[in-house]
């Protein structure tokens, strides 16, 4: 806790510094100034607590030369408890903030879901991760909006992708509940299709990226290719008459979202827009990422969307997430959309790590 404490303490000297800098009128407006804006803006999740603390411990300190008065020692007592109490409070306010990350657990996301190795099953199973995941957001009060989907050949899908909204009853956003789904599962079962009764296995991935906003993520006009076309599948007339769907191309990455759900090209594009600059931003992120992984020369998860991260194996009723070694024999619950147990144990282990491995940086 010491190194945490020290950590801390240097970056409110550099928050503060940061405070008197955005205060300067030569510097408002400069080159710096907006990337200075939105860093100080993040650093006071951490800091507006860390000065509360401090200011906690020392009304708790003030209050112990009470102790040696006997008319005083009680109510003395009572406070310096509480305000030890309110401490230890905003500290664990601030390292679950170090350990959800600057990508902020209160974001909205874009869930993108395809069926990998495995053929038609793969395609079923990414249909029943689908399915899983709408339960369990809905149980949560988060609303899940399809933005693209292309179904499999005889169910499920090949690829799907929605966006997720809302936040729980404790102010958990849509990114705060999924952020740990992304990555490889596999499923070992009977297919439907199987005569011989042999179990099979096969694959999905599934990519959890937080939606950024527009001034964190700097997109020029020139740098997009906007293309219509005519919305496929199920719609009636309006499939035929209208090109409502928007495919955006960004040339300087090669990322390409394209959306189709929406009756207006308006409400499409806008839709294709969120999803590109949630996919701009996550990559940004991961950059970040390898980067402070290279200066620790350890690796801090290589965060590869091919990863197997979790085995659903239905003959045993057996869920496993192979991150945190995890294991529970109610599977059925699980694709039934009761997932907050696995959630819970994601959110303990990767605070820890977090903690362990944080070198200062926010």
């Amino acid at each position: 806790m010491t190194e945490l404490t020290t950590s801390l303490e240097r970056l409110h000297e550099r928050w503060r510094r940061m405070a008197a800098q955005l205060s300067d009128p030569s510097f408002i407006g400069g080159p710096a100034y907006q990337k200075t804006l939105r860093e100080h803006a993040r650093l006071t999740r951490l800091m507006e607590p860390w000065e509360a603390r401090a200011q906690a411990l020392a009304d708790a300190a003030g209050a112990e030369p009470l102790l040696a008065d006997p008319d005083m020692r009680s109510e003395a007592d009572q406070e310096i408890r509480a305000k030890k109490a309110e401490a230890e409070r905003l500290l664990a306010q601030i390292t679950e903030a170090i350990a959800t990350g600057s990508g902020g657990a209160e974001r909205d996301c874009i869930l993108e879901i395809r069926g990998g190795t495995g053929g038609d099953e793969a395609c079923l199973f990414a249909g029943d991760l689908v399915r899983m995941y709408t339960l369990w957001t809905g149980r949560l009060g988060l609303r899940m909006v399809p933005m693209s989907v292309n179904p499999g050949e005889v169910g499920g899908v090949k690829e799907a992708i929605y966006q997720i909204t809302g936040s729980t009853p404790d102010g958990l956003g849509a990114f705060g509940v999924l952020r740990w789904e992304s990555g490889g599962h596999r499923v070992q079962r009977v297919p439907a299709t199987e005569a011989q009764g042999r179990i099979h296995t096969s694959a999905a991935t599934v990519a959890v990226l937080p939606e950024a906003e527009e001034a964190e993520v700097e997109i020029r006009s020139d740098d997009l290719q906007i293309d219509t076309y005519r919305a496929g599948g199920a719609g009636g007339q309006h499939v035929n008459k209208t090109e409502s769907a928007v495919r955006i191309t960004h040339k300087p990455s090669g990322v390409v979202v394209a959306c189709q759900e929406e009756r207006s090209q308006l409400a499409n594009r806008e839709k294709a827009m969120k999803w590109l600059r949630a996919r701009l931003y996550e990559a940004e992120q991961e950059r970040l990422r390898a980067t402070r992984a290279a200066a620790r020369k350890e690796a801090v998860g290589s965060g590869d969307r091919s990863d197997r991260i979790r085995t659903y194996n239905f003959p045993q009723n057996r869920i496993t997430d192979h991150r945190i070694e995890w294991t529970a024999y109610n599977l059925d619950r699980y694709v039934d959309g009761n997932c907050d147990d696995l959630h819970r144990a994601m959110a303990e282990s990767e605070k820890a790590r977090v903690l362990a491995e944080w070198d200062g940086s926010f």
